[in-house]
């Protein structure tokens, strides 16, 4: 069984403004991989969709077959745990995308945590909205 546990957040200076995402991936408590990328201008739930699109697209491409996704992100969390529905046109396409993603796992967990406890993948979201296209380093290289 290869299980991945990811932390995920997406940053928007402005909402929407200039937006990046931050991803951090463990196996056996082992940092994999961290990824950090701007991703233009979009809104804070934007960023945050798509930081989780970034980390399952990894997830598959490292051959995992259950993941723990940590996020601070309470309406992301909310909407993947079927508890609230996706209302919002411009989240309906990410939120789909990420649901064909999730289909290729045997079991994921969406788990909502506290911020303080997301400070490393905080960290590279905000980071990477201080970034341009030009200077962004490919996810897979960082």
């Amino acid at each position: 069984m290869n299980h991945l546990e990811i932390y995920i957040d997406g940053a928007s200076k402005g909402n929407p403004g200039k937006s990046g995402i931050g991803v951090v991936i463990y196996r056996d408590s082992r940092l994999v991989k961290n990824i950090s990328s701007y991703i233009g201008c979009a809104t804070n739930n934007v960023a945050e969709y798509t930081a989780l699109i970034y980390a399952l697209e990894e997830a598959l491409l490292l051959k995992a077959n259950t993941l723990k996704i940590n996020t601070d992100s309470q309406l992301l969390a909310r909407q993947l745990n079927k508890i609230y529905k996706v209302k919002n046109e411009g989240i309906l396409n990410l939120y789909n995308r990420a649901v064909q993603l999730l289909s290729g796992f045997e079991k994921v967990l969406i788990n909502h945590i506290p911020r303080e406890e997301n400070s490393l993948a905080d960290k590279l979201a905000t980071e990477a909205t201080k970034k341009s296209r030009q200077n962004v380093a490919a996810r897979h290289d960082l």
